[in-house]
């Protein structure tokens, strides 16, 4: 490793390259605590220039990279499996100036969600994609994995917000791939190959991204139904009005969790509550009130209309970040269905938890407008007799094993369950010519299969 540290250090500095063994365990350890790893090194580099040094150097020495950001992601993506370098982009944190007239912003992959919130609200603005952790993850990652959040039903998710790209390839090269016109038609749009690709292709560095105007008005509404389906027949009418900003799906197993044991003042007389959030340039508190009125609820809602009011009735989503953890990490699942799907797959994935784990508390809660489910057993410490069953039920009702997570290493190995073989080959060509040494990322994605000798 001498030789190796040695040439990183003279990239980037002597004080940015730590072998220290504890720091290296902690950083090769994931955000659930699940999944652990092996390093060598952590680098941490201070432009694309320093990113494109350290892996021209890692490649040339046969050393494996493993890229990091803010390290929030749910998958084992920044779980090095092969005694890796670990890139981390934490120093990556340079922010441009707001253009409020083109609403764009370009920020360095190592500023956080949160720094970014903050950079562009007194403007009047706002960022398109919002996720729970956002005081620590990071743009750079955030692209990486094409991160979904609170707020896709209106503005989609990340690559719908990415204007350009900087980006290092594997072989040391920079590219800079940055739109300055609405309107060009100019070859691949590689920024879109970029993002989603969890590290595979590259580091990104850098990125410009679309801002909105922060809305006059907002409501929201918090109501709950005795029957799933009926909620989801409910989450076809809102999901269709102009100003729609969120159709959450809530629990009420996790809401009766969240007020027994940790206090939070939420509803927790239904199985099932459903939280919408409308914006606009005008008050559009009627409008809701009718929408939810044509959904017949179960209860009367509860409604935001004022900032003090629309935290209250967030308060039962942000309760869920909470619940998650009460009896350790959980085993989670991160699946989107056809809507006429959800209640059918609820309904016996519940019934397989209970059968194959005595004990265990499934929990579900999602994005429900893109018939994203986020499906977390708790206190299940042998995630092996739930997760193969659990991604079949997926798999067979139509829906997608990755919604918003993406893949990471976690679920490389059920990656044909959503792509074909033909379809994974033709992502691993790609890859290969890219990184023909397979040495940046290569435990993410790709499942054992492709690297296995014919």
């Amino acid at each position: 490793m001498d030789p190796l540290r040695s040439a990183l250090a003279d990239a980037v500095g002597e004080r940015f390259v730590n072998s220290d063994p504890d720091v290296l365990a902690a950083r090769a350890t994931d955000h659930t605590t699940r999944y652990h790893g092996w390093a060598s090194a952590l680098v941490r580099p201070a432009d694309a220039a320093e990113v494109s040094a350290v892996l021209s150097i890692c490649r040339r020495a046969g050393a494996k990279v493993t890229v990091q950001g803010g390290r929030t992601g749910l998958e084992a993506g920044t779980v090095p499996e092969h005694d890796d370098v670990l890139l981390s982009t934490e120093r990556l944190t340079s922010v441009g100036d707001v253009d409020g007239d083109e609403l764009r912003i370009s920020v360095g992959a190592g500023v956080t969600l949160a720094t970014l919130q903050r950079t562009v609200t007194p403007a009047g603005l706002r960022f398109g994609v919002d996720i729970a952790s956002r005081d620590s993850a990071t743009i750079g990652g955030m692209v990486a994995t094409d991160a979904g959040g609170l707020h896709t039903v209106r503005y989609g998710h990340m690559a719908a917000q990415v204007l350009g790209l900087e980006v290092v390839l594997p072989d040391g090269t920079i590219v800079r791939r940055r739109r300055r016109v609405g309107a060009e038609n100019c070859g691949y749009d590689m920024s879109a190959l970029w993002t989603g690709s969890e590290g595979t292709l590259g580091v990104i560095t850098a990125v410009d991204l679309a801002l909105h105007r922060a809305p006059g008005h907002c409501v929201a509404a918090l109501a709950g139904f005795a029957d799933l389906s009926r909620l989801i027949e409910a989450v076809r009418v809102l999901r269709r009005l102009d100003g729609v900003d969120a159709v959450e799906l809530l629990d009420g197993r996790g809401l009766e969790l969240a007020s027994s044991r940790l206090g939070f003042a939420v509803p927790a007389e239904l199985p099932w509550y459903l939280l919408v959030e409308m914006e606009g340039s005008c008050d559009c508190t009627e409008e809701l009130a009718e929408a939810l009125q044509r959904c017949d609820p179960d209860d009367e809602p509860a409604v935001g209309m004022d900032p003090a009011g629309r935290a209250r009735v967030w308060a039962a989503r942000d309760a869920f970040a909470e619940v998650v953890q009460l009896f350790g990490a959980p085993v989670k699942f991160d699946a989107a269905l056809p809507l006429d799907a959800i209640a059918a797959f609820v309904d016996e994935v519940v019934a397989l938890v209970a059968d194959r784990a005595e004990g265990a508390i499934p929990v579900l809660f999602g994005h429900i407008a893109d018939g994203n489910v986020h499906l977390n057993v708790l206190r299940c410490l042998d995630e092996s007799v739930l997760y193969r069953p659990v991604t079949e039920l997926i798999r067979d009702h139509g829906g997608v094993i990755a919604s918003e997570h993406g893949v990471g290493a976690h679920k490389r190995n059920y990656l044909d369950f959503a792509r074909s073989h033909a379809d994974i080959s033709a992502m691993w060509a790609i890859k290969r010519a890219l990184d023909p040494d397979d040495y940046l990322n290569p435990a993410v994605m790709f499942p054992d299969w492709l690297r296995q000798p014919n």
